[in-house]
C-alpha cells in the first residue's frame, strides 16, 4: 500500500476522529503496540495533535514488562497488533484501572462481551475522518513517554517534549543531509527511540519517502525491493551480512578470497584518502575494477542505492564500519540516548570516523567529567523520568548536565566511547576491562550467537557464551562431540569443547591486551530472548538478570576462587 502526504493526512484524520470520540484529556496517555506500519505513524500524529501522550511498547516485549508499562504510565487506551496479546494481558486488568478502552489491529473474536473494553479497529476506526486538530502548538509541553529497556532493573518513563524531538530531528538534520528523493527502509521497531526520531520524524522533517519491511527475516528480499537510499541500523545487522559474507568467502576459491580482501584494502585506503587522512597511492587506479568484480555486487544486495547507513543503539566496532567502508558502503556511526531524544553525536559524512561515534549535534554540549564520564545538556535533553524524579536527580544534576553513564574522550570535537562505568570489570588485580568490546569482537564468530565477560573482582575473565545452534551441530560433528557436551560439564567433552572454544576466542582477542583473556568458557545452547527476560527489546544482555539466571555455572567456572562477587 502506498500513501501520499494527502492520504496520510486522511489516516491520522480518521483515528483522531476516532481518539476524539473516546473523551480524552489533554495529557492522557495512550500507548501503542503495533508492528511499524503507516497506522503506528497515524496514531502517533494523531495522539500528540490532540494533545494526548504517546506510550510506545515493543511488540516482542513480555506480558510483565508491558503490565508494568502500562500500570505506571496510567494509560487509558491501548492499540495493539493481536488479540492474543490482549488474552495474555485481560487477567491482570486489576494492575492497570486506568486502561478503558483496548483496540486491536488483527483478527478479533466475533463475539464480544457485553461492556467490554476491547474492540476490533474495523469497528472502532471510522471510514472519514475530520479536519486535522493540532492543539495549542506548546513546543514544551509533554509529549510522549519511552521507557527504557530496563538492563538494570524496572524500566524507566523518559519524558520527551515536543521540542525535544523537534530539536532532535532538526540537529541531526545539520549533520546528515537528508533530500526529498530519499527512501528509507524502517524495520527497527518504531517503539525505539532510535528509529522513531531517524526513521520517521526526520525523514518526515525531510519530506522523504519511507517503506515499511516485512520483518528482520524478509530484510534481505526487503532491500532488493525497495532499494533504499538511507537506512538506520544497530550493530548486529551489519554483523550478521559481514558473517553471511565472510561465510560464503570461506568456500571461494584462494584467488576470489584474495581478490575480496584486496578490494577492502584498497577501498579502505581510498576512503582514507578522501576524507584527507591519508595518502594516494597507485593502487586507488584500480578501483573502478575492483568495485566492479567485488564492490558493487555486495552493494547491490542492500538494493544498489545506498547513499547512506547509519549505525546506532550501541557500539560498532571498528572492525565491521571498515569492512562496509572498504566496500563503497558509507557507514556513519551516531551515539545517543533514550533521555537525549535520543541523538546526541553522529559522524559527518565528511568527517566519518569509524573508531568515534561522531560530533554532537549543533546545540548539544558535551563535556568529560573528573571520573571521565560523558555529560551532555541541550534542549534535547529529556524533562525526566516518568513518576520518579528521584531517579531524575541521579541522572540529571542541577546545572542540567546529563550523566550519560559512558566514559569517553572527546578529540578534534568528535566522540570516542572508552565504556561504560557500572559495566566496567574491574578485576581482582585492579586491572580495569570493558566488557562490551571484547564482547563484540568475540561475536564476529558465528559460533556464538550470544556473550557476557564476567569476572569483577575475580583474578580473571571468564565468559558466558550461547552457541549457534547449526554451528554447533557443525562443530560437533567435527570433533564427534556429544550434542549435548554443553550440558555435561563434568564430561571429557565438555573439556575438549571448552579448549576449543577458548582457543577460538582467543583469536579473536588478539588485538587485546594481554591480561584481557578468557581463562574459562561456559557454553549454553538456550537462547537469550526477551521472552525469557534476559535481554532487552533492544537485543541488549541483561547482565544481573543472566548471572542470576546461570548462578550455579557462573560459580563453577571461579570454584576455586571464592571471593569472586559478580553474582
Amino acid at each position: 500500500m502506498d500513501l501520499t502526504w494527502l492520504g496520510m493526512q486522511q489516516l491520522v484524520g480518521r483515528w483522531q476522529k476516532a481518539l476524539n470520540n473516546e473523551g480524552y484529556e489533554p495529557g492522557d496517555r495512550v500507548a501503542v503496540l503495533l508492528n511499524n506500519s503507516p497506522d503506528w505513524v497515524a496514531f502517533d500524529q494523531a495522539a500528540m495533535g490532540l494533545g494526548l501522550v504517546v506510550v510506545p511498547l515493543f511488540v516482542n516485549d513480555n506480558p510483565q514488562n508491558i503490565i508494568h508499562i502500562l500500570q505506571d504510565s496510567g494509560a487509558r487506551f491501548l492499540l495493539l497488533q493481536e488479540a492474543q496479546t490482549w488474552q495474555k494481558l485481560a487477567a491482570k486488568t486489576e494492575q492497570f484501572p486506568d486502561l478503558k478502552r483496548v483496540v486491536c489491529m488483527g483478527e478479533c473474536p466475533k463475539k464480544r462481551k457485553s461492556g467490554s473494553v476491547f474492540m476490533p479497529a474495523s469497528v472502532w476506526l471510522p471510514q472519514t475522518g475530520d479536519a486535522l486538530y493540532f492543539g495549542d502548538g506548546d513546543e514544551n509541553k509533554l509529549a510522549t513517554i519511552i521507557y527504557t529497556s530496563g538492563t538494570t532493573g524496572p524500566a524507566k518513563g523518559v519524558m520527551l517534549s515536543h521540542k525535544n524531538i523537534l530539536k532532535n530531528a532538526y540537529g541531526s538534520l545539520r549533520l546528515i543531509p537528508v533530500f526529498r528523493e530519499d527512501i528509507f527502509l524502517s524495520f527497527l521497531p518504531l517503539s525505539h527511540a532510535l528509529e522513531r526520531m531517524a526513521g520517521y520524524y526526520l525523514p518526515m522533517m525531510a519530506g522523504s519517502q519511507v517503506a515499511f519491511a516485512r520483518s528482520i527475516a524478509d530484510l534481505a528480499d526487503d532491500l532488493i525491493t525497495i532499494k533504499p537510499t538511507l537506512l538506520i541500523s544497530v550493530p548486529r545487522i551489519y554483523e550478521r551480512i559481514l558473517l553471511k559474507i565472510r561465510e560464503k568467502l570461506q568456500s571461494a576459491s584462494p584467488l576470489s578470497h584474495a581478490l575480496f580482501n584486496y578490494t577492502l584494502d584498497v577501498g579502505w585506503n581510498r576512503f582514507l584518502y578522501n576524507q584527507g587522512r591519508g595518502k594516494w597511492h597507485f593502487s586507488m587506479l584500480l578501483w573502478p575494477l575492483l568495485d566492479h568484480l567485488v564492490a558493487a555486487k555486495v552493494r547491490e544486495k542492500l538494493g544498489g542505492r545506498l547513499r547512506t547507513a547509519v549505525c546506532g543503539g550501541a557500539h560498532l566496532s571498528s572492525e565491521v564500519a571498515q569492512f562496509f567502508i572498504g566496500l563503497d558502503i558509507t557507514v556513519v556511526q551516531g551515539y545517543g540516548l533514550t533521555e537525549s531524544s535520543p541523538v546526541i553525536s553522529v559522524n559527518p559524512i565528511e568527517e566519518n570516523s569509524p573508531e568515534s561515534v561522531g560530533r554532537p549535534l549543533p546545540g548539544v554540549e558535551t563535556k568529560i567529567d573528573s571520573n571521565g564520564e560523558l555529560l551532555v545538556r541541550g534542549e534535547t535533553v529529556m524533562m525526566g523520568y516518568w513518576n520518579n524524579p528521584q531517579a531524575t536527580h541521579e541522572v540529571i544534576d542541577t546545572l542540567g548536565w546529563l550523566h550519560t553513564g559512558d566514559q569517553a574522550q572527546i578529540e578534534k570535537h568528535h566522540i570516542r566511547l572508552t565504556g561504560r562505568l557500572k559495566e566496567i570489570i574491574v578485576l581482582s588485580n585492579g586491572r580495569k576491562i570493558p566488557p562490551s568490546d571484547m564482547e563484540a569482537s568475540i561475536i564476529m564468530d558465528p559460533l556464538f550467537e550470544q556473550v557476557l565477560i564476567i569476572g569483577e573482582n575475580a583474578p580473571y575473565l571468564s565468559a558466558l557464551v550461547v552457541l549457534n545452534s547449526d554451528k554447533w551441530q557443525e562443530l560437533a560433528k567435527q570433533h564427534n562431540l556429544d550434542l549435548n557436551a554443553p550440558n555435561q560439564p563434568n564430561s571429557q567433552g565438555f573439556q575438549k569443547l571448552q579448549e576449543i572454544l577458548l582457543a577460538r576466542i582467543e583469536i579473536n582477542l588478539k588485538n587485546f591486551p594481554g591480561f584481557a583473556k578468557v581463562r574459562v568458557v561456559c557454553p549454553i545452547l538456550e537462547p537469550w530472548t526477551v521472552e525469557n527476560g534476559l535481554i532487552t527489546p533492544t537485543l541488549k544482555p541483561k547482565r544481573k538478570r543472566i548471572l542470576s539466571y546461570f548462578k550455579a555455572q557462573v560459580e563453577q567456572m571461579y570454584k576455586d576462587h571464592p571471593v569472586f562477587s559478580g553474582v
